[in-house]
């Protein structure tokens, strides 16, 4: 027998004890298929794996202590090694390294050069965020590479999705195609960038759910998305970055958020102990309503009602498909608007805000000046608050179709709507009738005051 062999054969089970506490990998170190690196608090662990069905080798990282394989992140979703084992090595360089043994080619790479190649290293930490460091300080959170910043189908605690624009880098998930192939599906979510971000998902070239803006607090289409004890959210938008990231109060809960192809979902779940297993507990879309655009541009999805409404001012465009319940081609204006027209704003409640594709804001307007800005320019079709904190702040306005809207029953956003004038005797009709029906009873008032001090008068000039 070849004694190298049996060296190897020999030293195998102390390579494997060694690696399952191992958790960092230094220059010219590497990973082999079967051992793995584990992170702090021993979370989550990173190594090779094969998903059920298929012989294909990846490698990922899981949770560590969940029995069921629950892989959150995989680097070479796209370019599997087929028929032999893997190899992770932090080259001399500082790049980190994926080959196949059996044809020695390069599978994956983070394509990074170290300014201290020597003292660089990799650590898996106890977010499930694989980092490549340039020092010896294990300490710093300035990295050379993350797993973070390249997810693929799980949003987990204190990842960022979204952009960073001093990089040009696009945070997003993109579904796995199959329970048993990781490689990347037509399902993808993120953050749609222009003037009022938010996140989007497609299939394919078709969108598919939209989260509405974020107001300050939530999502515009997420009215149960509070802050609580369990969880905290925050949305970033400045000239470096725009990002949305999420975190729990209490960090031994372990959490995820799933895009998953098989039903077409965004799933959370938290994992529960006691049950030893994954708790669903929300998923989008989470009815009809969230379904993009159902009720097509100038309708309104209400699950009170089961179905579609055309917003007050409009109709069905095709009134026949409409009574079919084919919503799809949406409603028109009774009265199509002109520039130059009287018009005013209707205020509609409780509303998803519409797609924010075609949008206009000002963080520093109020609601008075918005109203203005709107009212002065005939494309502008609709505005409200950028901000709902404290009695609100901020402007956003909207061109064009207002597409993807929905009611809900508490929670939602006012939203004003350009109408004819004609057409809101119910709000602005009402305030000029009124203030009409004060002024002349006002002057009434006052002459009928006059002409008893004019009489008044008369009887004591008389006397």
């Amino acid at each position: 027998m070849d004694h190298s062999f049996l060296v190897l054969v020999l030293l195998v089970p102390c390579l494997l004890c060694f690696s399952s506490a191992l958790e960092t990998i230094g220059p010219t170190q590497s990973l082999s298929d079967g051992e793995t690196l584990v992170s702090q608090a021993e979370v989550f662990e990173l190594g090779f794996f094969s998903p059920a069905g298929s012989a294909n080798r990846f490698l990922g990282i899981w949770y560590k202590k969940i029995p069921d394989r629950t892989v959150v992140w995989v680097a070479n979703r796209d370019n599997p090694i087929n028929g032999s084992p893997g190899n992770l090595t932090l080259t001399a360089s500082g790049n980190l390294v994926l080959l196949s043994y059996s044809s020695d080619t390069i599978v994956w790479s983070t394509n990074t050069t170290s300014s201290k190649p020597m003292s660089s290293s990799v650590r898996l930490l106890a977010t499930g965020n694989l980092v490549l460091q340039d020092g010896s300080d294990p300490n710093s959170e300035v990295y050379l590479w993350q797993s973070f910043d390249y997810p693929t189908d799980t949003f987990l605690p204190d990842m960022k999705i979204g952009w960073d624009l001093k990089r040009g880098l696009n945070r997003h998930l993109v579904a796995w195609k199959s329970p048993s192939d990781p490689s990347s599906s037509d399902f993808t979510w993120g953050l749609e960038l222009h003037s009022y971000p938010e996140a989007v998902a497609w299939k394919g070239n078709h969108k598919y759910f939209r989260s509405g803006p974020w107001n300050g607090i939530r999502y515009s289409g997420a009215p149960e998305q509070k802050p609580n004890n369990l969880f905290w959210f925050k949305f970033v938008s400045n000239e470096e970055e725009v990002y949305y990231t999420y975190g729990l109060q209490d960090k031994s809960v372990l959490t995820r958020n799933v895009l998953n192809r098989s039903n077409d979902a965004w799933e959370r779940s938290a994992w529960s102990d006691p049950t030893q297993e994954w708790k669903y507990y929300s998923s989008v879309p989470k009815d009809k309503c969230d379904n993009y655009n159902f009720c097509g541009p100038h309708g309104y999805c209400d699950m009170a009602n089961l179905g579609c409404q055309c917003l007050e001012g409009f109709s069905p465009k095709s009134p026949d498909k409409w009574a079919a319940m084919d919503w799809t081609q949406g409603c028109k204006r009774d009265k199509p608007l002109q520039c130059g027209d009287k018009v005013g704003f209707k205020k509609f409640t409780n509303m998803k805000l519409p797609d924010t594709t075609s949008t206009w804001v000002n963080a520093s307007l109020d609601i008075k000046a918005c109203h203005e800005k709107c009212l002065g320019n005939c494309s502008c079709t609709a505005y409200t608050h950028s901000d709902i904190r404290a009695s609100g702040s901020g402007c956003a306005l909207w061109f064009g179709d207002l597409l993807d809207i929905r009611t809900f029953s508490d929670g939602g956003q006012d939203l004003h709507i350009r109408m004819a004038a004609s057409e809101l005797g119910g709000d602005n009709g009402n305030r000029l009738k009124i203030a009409v029906a004060a002024v002349v009873g006002i002057v009434g008032a006052l002459g009928t005051v006059f002409t008893i001090y004019c009489c008044h008068r008369s009887r004591t000039k008389s006397k």
